[in-house]
């Protein structure tokens, strides 16, 4: 079955995405949708046959999609889950959900009344270092997790604005959060620090912190403590490491890391997680078998509620009991 698919957004991830659905069989880019009928244009223009439009009501209305990918800025959310929801029209949508746990709530609502076949960009969960690490977990008892996202600020203006992106946490850690929730279950309290250091001194119009840290129990007992920092010059680090009663297990987006008493072992991921992730929802689409996705928007509604409880709690300089 032939799938006709149109993305709302226009930027880096988009073009990512699209390279990657090009190489799939009986996949057919045929709709973009931006802020302005020349970006979605210009964005169509790549690919034979695809038109450009600058509203999601009217691509919906011009094209016949079978499927929309939505990869937009996290304070964009909202007009086109809507449309495609009414329409029933299932969507593939990049984390975060939005800026807030408000508009995902309301939009889960309407998902699962429409019982519509959804996934959200966590692709960590595809990776093959991820799914070996669930197979070893199953013997192994977790004592705590250690997670980081340490680097630089992005250079796009809306990630710098609290209200543009969320802050780092939201916008950008919401992986390693994700991949403690699927590694180590489900959170039930969090506290939070943050802080301004650097970056509103050497960059114009910085709102959102630039430090901070963030401690969180989950209902197993276990605890994690999740960092991050957008203040470095050059590259940084992106990972979870899992104490356990057997040793450590560094999970990276390249590879896991096992170390026991007295051996080491390294997995390094073979397949690409976004395939992956590109496969089991397409398959979900032509087929109505959600079983291959790891993330759904449910899912991911979760994992934001922690983000959105950390910025609250640091807000308040109190823990934020989760519901």
């Amino acid at each position: 079955m032939s799938l006709n698919v149109g993305f709302v957004g226009t930027g880096g991830f988009t073009r990512f995405h699209c390279n990657l659905l090009a190489k799939m069989d009986d996949v057919n880019i045929q709709a973009f949708c931006a802020t302005s009928l020349d970006k979605a244009e210009r964005a169509a223009a790549e690919w034979n046959g695809a038109q450009g439009y600058d509203s999601i009501h009217a691509m919906l209305d011009g094209t016949k999609l079978d499927a929309v990918y939505i990869c937009v800025p996290p304070m964009a959310h909202g007009e086109a889950e809507r449309a495609l929801i009414e329409r029933g029209i299932p969507f593939f949508v990049e984390k975060p959900v939005g800026i807030d746990l408000v508009l995902p709530s309301a939009l889960l609502e309407s998902v699962q009344a429409k019982k519509l076949v959804t996934s959200v960009g966590y692709h960590f969960r595809y990776m093959d270092s991820t799914q070996r690490a669930l197979s070893m977990l199953g013997e192994r008892t977790i004592g705590m997790g250690l997670g980081y996202w340490m680097g630089g600020m992005p250079r796009v203006p809306w990630w710098r604005k609290q209200d543009g992106s969320g802050g780092q946490f939201i916008e950008q850690t919401t992986h390693i959060v994700d991949l403690m929730r699927y590694t180590m279950g489900e959170a039930v309290e969090v506290y939070a620090a943050y802080g301004s250091r650097v970056m509103h001194l050497v960059e114009e119009g910085v709102t959102t912190p630039d430090v901070g840290t963030v401690t969180i129990k989950l209902a197993s007992g276990a605890v994690a403590t999740l960092s991050n920092t957008c203040i470095l010059p050059g590259g940084g680090r992106i990972g979870l490491h899992l104490y356990t009663d057997q040793g450590v297990m560094e999970l990276t987006n390249e590879s896991l890391k096992d170390t026991g008493k007295s051996t080491v072992f390294e997995y390094r991921n073979q397949t690409n997680p976004y395939v992956r992730a590109h496969e089991a929802f397409l398959h979900a689409v032509r087929t109505g078998d959600t079983s291959g996705i790891l993330s759904p928007y449910e899912d991911a509604v979760k994992t934001q509620a922690i983000a959105v409880a950390a910025l609250r709690s640091a807000q308040a300089g109190a823990p934020i009991r989760l519901a």
